[in-house]
């Protein structure tokens, strides 16, 4: 597996501050050359909206840094399996590689649920490595849903 340089810890960052607003805590950065674009934590219920996953907030404002839609020889670190919707922006944009912590056998679309990487309708298909520190992160979201049930 690829060195993660940290850049996984930034994303567990953003998971913390958007479950400490009250946002499911997912953290995304998207990185290239060693530089962090763009990073960012759910935005859903700030910005009521439901595209304002952290890995859509996180592409569009590395995005907004580089002036160009394609984010090529970036990759995305994010702290849970991407749903289909986030799969697809990555695809979109051209992300390198993805490493994500927890995979998401309810949400999850890239090793769980609709596999969207290996359709035939899929362009592109960064490399993906998963599992990084996926306890903690699994822990960090039983944790958020825990205290709503409680």
């Amino acid at each position: 597996m690829a060195q993660t340089n940290g850049f996984m810890e930034a994303a567990f960052e953003e998971a913390r501050a958007a479950g400490a607003r009250g946002e499911v805590p997912i953290g995304a950065v998207v990185v290239r050359d060693g530089e962090i674009l763009g990073r960012a934590g759910n935005e859903t219920r700030v910005l009521n909206d439901v595209t304002a996953h952290a890995e859509i907030v996180a592409i569009r404002r590395a995005a907004a840094a580089v002036g160009d839609e394609r984010l090529t020889d970036a990759d995305l670190y994010v702290t849970l399996e991407p749903c289909t919707m986030c799969a697809a922006a990555i695809s979109f944009a051209r992300i390198r590689r993805l490493y994500y912590a927890a995979h998401d056998p309810k949400g999850g679309a890239v090793e769980s649920g609709v596999r969207f990487y290996q359709q035939p309708t899929c362009h592109h298909v960064p490399e993906v490595y998963s599992g990084i520190r996926e306890s903690e992160a699994a822990a960090m979201l039983r944790g958020f849903f825990q205290e709503r049930r409680d």
